[in-house]
C-alpha cells in the first residue's frame, strides 16, 4: 500500500508500509549467515505462494487493465509481520487493455528469471509472470537458489533437477528443504513441485493462467494425470535453450546481450 512520496531536489521516494520481516529473499537461501533466524514452516510457505499467486491473478485477471509485474523474485516478495506476502517494486511493470495483446518492448527484468520466449520475441505477457512465478515456487518449497554452483552436477540446476526425479520415478521429495520434507506434507509439496515446473514451463503455451493456479493451489482444481506426459512432449518439441541456459552463457562471458540499464542482477 502506497501511503505517501517525496520529492527532494533529484530524488524521489515512495513510502508503503513497513514490512518488519524484510524480503522473502532472506528465507530460501542455504547460505543465509543469520544463524538467529527461523526458517519458515511449511504452512508458512504454502500461505506465502497462495499470496503471491493471488497477487499475479489481480494483476493479471482482475484491474480493469492488465498488469505485467515483470520482475517476480524472492526478493521483490515482502513480508509483513503477520507473514502475509505482498508483492513489491512495480518499477519495470507494463500496463495493458483487457482484451488486447502487449506490445514488443526492451527485455526487462532479473536473469534466470526471464522466460524464454521474452527474450526471444521482446514481448513480455502474463504468461512471462507466471514463469518466474513458478521459479519461486520451487526456490521456496526446495529453500534454495535457481543455481546452486556448489551443488552435485545434477542438482545444479534446480528446475532441472526437480524434473529429472519426476521423470525417473524418483523420490521429488528429495530436492525439499529438509526441515520440511515430512511424510504429512507429501501431498502438498508433490503438488507444489510439479505446478512450479508447469509454470516455469520453457513453452508458454504450456503455463497455466493464474486463475487456474489458484484452482489447483485452493484444491478446487486438480492437476492432470497425465501431466507428466504433457511436459515431456512439450519440452521435446520446444527449444532447448531455457532462461537457466541463457543464464550460464552470460556468466561465463561475464557480459549480458540485455540493456544494463533494464535488468537486474538481483539483490
Amino acid at each position: 500500500r502506497l501511503l505517501g512520496y517525496c520529492r527532494h531536489k533529484e530524488h524521489l521516494y515512495l513510502v508503503y508500509d513497513f514490512m518488519p520481516n524484510g524480503s522473502l529473499d532472506k528465507y530460501i537461501s542455504r547460505n543465509n549467515t543469520n544463524e538467529n533466524q527461523e526458517g519458515l514452516t511449511w504452512e508458512q510457505r504454502f500461505k506465502i505462494i497462495k499470496d503471491v499467486a493471488s497477487a499475479l491473478l489481480y494483476l493479471h485477471q482482475e484491474w480493469v487493465q492488465v498488469i505485467i509485474h515483470r520482475d517476480i523474485k524472492p526478493a521483490n516478495v515482502l513480508i509483513d509481520h503477520e507473514m502475509n506476502a505482498r508483492l513489491g517494486d512495480f518499477g519495470l511493470a507494463k500496463l495493458y487493455d483487457q482484451g488486447f495483446d502487449p506490445q514488443t518492448s526492451k527485455v526487462a527484468g532479473t536473469l534466470g528469471y526471464i522466460a524464454p520466449d521474452f527474450i526471444r520475441t521482446g514481448r513480455a505477457t502474463t504468461s512471462t509472470d507466471v514463469y518466474a512465478f513458478g521459479l519461486v515456487i520451487l526456490e521456496v518449497v526446495c529453500g534454495r537458489r535457481l543455481i546452486e554452483r556448489r551443488a552435485a552436477e545434477n542438482e545444479e540446476v534446480l528446475v532441472d533437477w526437480i524434473l529429472e526425479l519426476w521423470e525417473q520415478g524418483e523420490d521429488m521429495l528429495g530436492a525439499v528443504e529438509e526441515s520440511i520434507r515430512q511424510e504429512q506434507n507429501r501431498g502438498q509439496l508433490e503438488l507444489v513441485l510439479k505446478l512450479g515446473v508447469l509454470c516455469s514451463h520453457q513453452a508458454a503455451s504450456v503455463r497455466p493462467a493464474m486463475s487456474a493456479v489458484m484452482r489447483i493451489l485452493n484444491g478446487v482444481s486438480q492437476l492432470p494425470d497425465n501431466l507428466l506426459d504433457v511436459v515431456r512432449d512439450e519440452k521435446l518439441r520446444g527449444g532447448t535453450e531455457t532462461s537457466m541456459t541463457l543464464l550460464f552463457a552470460v556468466n561465463s562471458l561475464g557480459s549480458t546481450p540485455f540493456t544494463d540499464s533494464l535488468v537486474s542482477h538481483g539483490r
